[in-house]
C-alpha cells in the first residue's frame, strides 16, 4: 500500500531546488567583486512544468490508460550562466541588490514548501494515530 503520493515527491524536489539555489546565489554575492566573474542562477520550474504537462501546451489525462504527462522524478535543478544582465568594466555581471531580492524570495519559496511538507506530516500523523 502506498501512503505517499507525488505531492511529498514535488516538495523534495523543490526542497532541493531551494537548497541549490541557495548555494547559487550565496555564489554569486561572494564573487560581486571578482573581475570576470559570471552570475549563475537555478533553473527548474520551467522544467517541472514541461515534465507535467501544465506549461501552455500542456498535455490533458482523460483516461488513465492514455499517455499522461512527463516523469517529474527526471527533473532536476539546473544550474546556468545568467548572460540576460549586463557586465560592469570589469566583466563582472553580479548585481548585488537583484542576488538580495533573489534570496528573500528563495527563503519564502523554502518557508512555504516546508509548511506544506508539515500539513501533510500531521495529516498523516492523525490518520495513523486515529
Amino acid at each position: 500500500m502506498k501512503i505517499s503520493d507525488n505531492s511529498y515527491q514535488l516538495i523534495k524536489k523543490g526542497l532541493d531546488t531551494a537548497s541549490r539555489r541557495q548555494e547559487t546565489i550565496s555564489s554569486n554575492i561572494a564573487n560581486v567583486n571578482t573581475p570576470g566573474f559570471k552570475a549563475s542562477k537555478v533553473r527548474f520550474e520551467e522544467e517541472l512544468k514541461r515534465a507535467m504537462g501544465t506549461g501552455e501546451l500542456g498535455l490533458s489525462q482523460t483516461d488513465r490508460q492514455h499517455v499522461g504527462p512527463g516523469n517529474i522524478e527526471q527533473v532536476h535543478p539546473e544550474v546556468v550562466r545568467d548572460n540576460a544582465h549586463a557586465m560592469d568594466e570589469t566583466g563582472n555581471n553580479v548585481d548585488l541588490d537583484r542576488e538580495m531580492v533573489d534570496m528573500a524570495a528563495n527563503e519564502i519559496y523554502q518557508s512555504a514548501l516546508v509548511e506544506q511538507l508539515n500539513k501533510k506530516l500531521a495529516i498523516m500523523n492523525y490518520v495513523i494515530n486515529r
